[in-house]
């Protein structure tokens, strides 16, 4: 009986689930690169799988394509993959989603290249970073504080203890360089983010008469407060009545939704960029780091209503955007004054607008570039004085 328990459980035969197999990663304990000596001015990113239409990879895909204009060389290389079985597919969807890519694509850790530079991108590729084997120079790609995407738990300590792998930090913006550098002592250097402008732009207003407020809607994504934000909406509602509402980002069919509104779901970017130029105001809630929304919103004309704190004030102050305590009242006596003040609305667009249009990829991407250039001579510097 006893033994037939600790077989099966006490309910009977238990479902297996591989905790071994979730996690292979934190197990990796070398990754040994091409022989050939690494050349100059070439990256090796180590990347989760994705999905199309992922803003993390985005952003990386982004950076690599700039950087091969730049004259760097890039490899790819999936982590765990769960989306792609071979390396031809995934390139596919790079090239056909995000960017068109010089770069080559791995899946797995044999026939990796030499690199000058090997970088971990999302905490889960920050084992199999530390594991790489040979006189590498070690660079993690931040673009969030990934501890707090979880419950404390296991993920949370996983992701915690990737800070203190010893790599050099390029983080998406400052509040992240500076939490990494006092917090964990890391080694960092800070980018800020751009804007598409060929695509997030001013477009005609449709029915000017009728105010509009944009959310985005993202339930599966704790930091951007759904649920918070749907409380903001209805005490906007109900003090405004007349108000039009647009939720975008996440299927909410399912949520109970007391006030008129259109559920848009997920929408192309070009649709997203129409949204944007109807509506007076965006709620757009960061309790992490800042989304690159709000910098999008802004160029297409809209007005940003935002919470206060470190991880977004490193970018949005109240010149361009409207900020204020996350909470209800205050959230929701900040959305009602855009919509009442037409002239205090029109002159936060303005500024707005003005500072987005300032915001561009390139200069993203050329921070990048000064970032591999101090860890070359910082890292450079620690190898010899550990010979």
């Amino acid at each position: 009986m006893v033994r037939q328990r600790l077989k099966h459980g006490p309910g009977g035969p238990l479902k297996s689930r591989n905790v071994f197999t979730h996690y292979d990663f934190v197990r990796v304990d070398r990754v040994q690169l091409a022989p050939q000596p690494a050349r100059a001015n070439t990256l090796l990113w180590f990347i989760p799988d994705f999905n199309i239409g992922s803003g993390g990879h985005q952003t990386i895909f982004r950076t690599i394509w700039h950087l091969e204009r730049m004259g760097w060389e890039s490899s790819i290389v999936i982590v765990s993959p769960t989306v792609h079985a071979t390396a031809e597919s995934a390139r596919h969807d790079i090239c056909e989603h995000f960017f068109p890519l010089q770069a080559r694509v791995f899946i797995g850790f044999d026939g990796l290249p030499n690199s000058e530079f090997v970088i971990a991108t999302g905490w889960q590729t920050a084992y199999p970073v530390r594991a790489v084997a040979g006189p590498v120079k070690k660079l993690y790609f931040v673009q969030d504080f990934e501890p707090s995407f979880y419950p404390t738990g296991t993920e949370s300590v996983l992701a915690d203890n990737t800070y203190h792998f010893g790599f050099f930090g390029i983080t998406a913006g400052g509040w992240l360089a500076r939490k990494l550098r006092a917090e964990y002592g890391m080694l960092t250097h800070p980018i800020s983010f751009g804007v598409d402008h060929d695509l997030y732009r001013q477009r005609p207003r449709r029915e000017p008469h009728i105010k509009r407020v944009f959310f985005y809607a993202r339930p599966p994504t704790p930091r951007r407060a759904f649920e918070f934000g749907l409380l903001v909406l209805e005490a906007v509602s109900r003090r405004l009545p007349d108000t039009q509402f647009i939720l975008a980002g996440w299927d909410v069919s399912d949520y109970h939704i007391p006030f008129p509104h259109l559920a848009a779901g997920v929408i192309s970017p070009e649709e997203l960029a129409d949204v944007f130029s109807q509506c007076d105001a965006a709620l757009v809630l960061s309790l992490t780091n800042l989304s690159l929304m709000p910098l999008e919103v802004m160029a297409a004309g809209c007005a940003v209503v935002s919470n206060r704190g470190d991880c977004v004030e490193w970018l949005l102050n109240d010149d361009v955007a409207l900020l204020t305590d996350p909470t209800l009242e205050a959230l929701s006596d900040a959305l009602c004054h855009l919509l009442q003040d037409d002239a205090a609305r029109q002159a936060l667009c303005r500024r707005a607008q003005e500072f987005a249009l300032h915001q561009h990829w390139k200069a993203s991407a050329e921070a990048f570039e000064q970032g591999l250039l101090e860890a070359r001579k910082l890292l450079s510097v620690v190898a010899e004085e550990a010979v």
